[in-house]
């Protein structure tokens, strides 16, 4: 998912063109606009975090891309892509050490687990909107 601030300073072409270079190849894509409550429901793993109210708001702010990805090790491989959720800590030419602003607002969410990774595209996409 590219998040709202990166979507806010234009970067999604850049940002798709990085997930591409990478050798992924993109099975569906979606420009929307998370409310408050679709965004306290995908966080709700970090409902307890004192963060937690900060994301949800950040997150329903302004739109987001969602997307699904396809590569071999794609959790894996796209963690590695996106970098550390901290900007200054990511390596260098990751996705959020190019974009991020800082730790909260950090340009890209990227799935955990493969088992996340279908819970999320379920979240974001209906099983026709996902090319097989």
């Amino acid at each position: 998912m590219i998040k709202p601030d990166a979507v806010e300073r234009g970067l999604v072409g850049n940002i798709l063109s990085d997930i591409s270079d990478s050798g992924f190849k993109i099975k569906a894509l979606k420009l929307t606009k998370l409310s408050i409550e679709e965004a306290k429901t995908f966080y709700s793993i970090h409902s307890e975090r004192p963060f937690f109210d900060e994301l949800t708001k950040y997150m329903s702010r302004s739109p987001i891309v969602a997307a699904v990805l396809e590569k071999s090790n794609a959790v894996l491989e796209f963690r590695n892509l996106i970098g550390d959720t901290d900007p200054a800590t990511a390596k260098k030419g990751t996705i959020r050490n190019k974009y991020a602003i800082s730790k909260g607002e950090n340009s890209v969410h990227g799935s955990d687990s493969d088992e996340n990774a279908l819970i999320e595209a379920k979240f974001h996409f209906s099983g026709r909107e996902i090319l097989l």
